[in-house]
């Protein structure tokens, strides 16, 4: 309701009506859903941990300390929490297609996948390539830059690629910065692992197809990311068998992306020769 000042003949809006409206009128594009809530977490995620690799492991390298304790249990937090940050890419997606998704839901969801499992496991690589005792640092700047690199063009492609329902081209992100940590917590020879992260980086921006996590294969992921967060924490706190357990997990976590190219390869290959065989059997009389 409006009201005339008989002195200035202005009118005014009640404080609670014009706030009401403020609401309504506001763009669509700037109104969050609960899917954009949760990939706001996956940035904050990415974002903390490069702190945590930074303040736990960089900086006491920099600064000549010795507390190994605290650079073991900063990069089992910074990994745990890119962890939590895949659960949240998870989710979102869930959420998304059961409720509403706002407008600025794929660029968050792209932005902030750059966060996560872009910049931090790319800044992960960098400072294993200054603190490692057998690593070569401008090498291993050059190794981050490929994954960063890498993650860039593969949310870029998906943004413009339509797939068939139910499947990514290219290893996933989340699963590839995954992975790219895996190889890096092996504690492999440089080269080696060097070569292993080049790879992942190569098939995060292949054409080798990967099945979207939903359904079950969605709870078979979930739980290996909860399995995963309790081997680091076995790991971070010394616990009796953590570091062979965590070896064996992260040695799990690269097995499972060589072979899930070999086997989406296989199928490839089988349905090429089914379809040849069936325009075969077409063509006779």
């Amino acid at each position: 309701m409006t009201v005339i000042d008989p002195d200035t003949q202005a009118g005014w809006v009640p404080e609670s009506e014009s706030e009401d409206d403020a609401g309504e009128d506001m763009p669509l594009s700037l109104r969050l859903s609960i899917a954009d809530t949760l990939t706001l977490g996956n940035a904050t995620c990415g974002f903390m941990a490069v702190y945590f690799t930074t303040t736990g492991i960089l900086i006491p390298h920099l600064t000549g300390s010795d507390e190994s304790g605290m650079a073991r249990h900063s990069a089992a937090t910074a990994v745990i929490l890119m962890l939590l940050a895949a659960v949240f890419d998870l989710f979102d997606g869930l959420v998304a297609r059961k409720l509403r998704s706002s407008p600025m839901g794929a660029e968050l969801d792209n932005l902030s996948d750059l966060i996560s499992f872009g910049l931090a496991p790319a800044y992960f690589v960098l400072v294993y390539g200054m603190v490692a005792d057998d690593a070569h640092q401008r090498v291993s700047a050059l190794a981050a830059i490929v994954v960063l690199l890498a993650v860039v063009l593969r949310l870029a492609r998906f943004s413009c690629v339509t797939m068939k329902d139910g499947m990514f081209q290219g290893m996933p992100s989340p699963f590839g910065a995954l992975t790219v940590v895996s190889i890096v917590l092996l504690e492999l020879p440089f080269v080696p692992t060097l070569l292993a992260i080049v790879g992942v980086a190569w098939l995060m921006v292949s054409r080798v197809e990967y099945p979207k996590p939903r359904g079950v294969l969605a709870v078979a992921m979930l739980s290996w990311i909860v399995a995963a967060m309790g081997l680091l924490a076995a790991w971070a706190f010394d616990a009796p068998g953590g570091q062979l357990l965590l070896q064996t997990g992260c040695a799990l976590q690269v097995v499972l992306g060589a072979v899930i190219p070999l086997f989406a390869t296989a199928r490839r290959v089988n349905t090429f020769r089914d379809n040849r065989r069936e325009a075969r059997t077409a063509q006779l009389p």
